[in-house]
């Protein structure tokens, strides 16, 4: 089975039976339109790396970890 296929996905919006509301930014825009030059752009060949090292077992590193909890505790002490 390829990554993400024949799992439920679950949403908050169904259970709670609430419409689902737009991030902040999305509400400053205008009737909901964007330039072409402001959509990320995808990284196909990143995605595809994270995804074999995810199924690898090799994505999660002590390293990585590490680094995750340095940049957390500076923003938690910068706020």
């Amino acid at each position: 089975m390829g990554w993400g296929e024949g799992r439920p996905v679950a949403s908050r919006h169904r259970a709670t039976r609430q419409a689902p509301r737009c991030h902040p930014q999305a509400d400053r825009l205008s009737g909901g339109e964007t330039s072409v030059a402001s959509e990320p752009t995808i990284r196909h060949e990143l995605v595809a790396r994270v995804r074999r090292e995810i199924a690898a077992g090799t994505y999660d590193t002590p390293e990585k970890f590490d680094i995750a909890m340095e940049r957390l505790l500076a923003r938690l002490e910068r706020e």
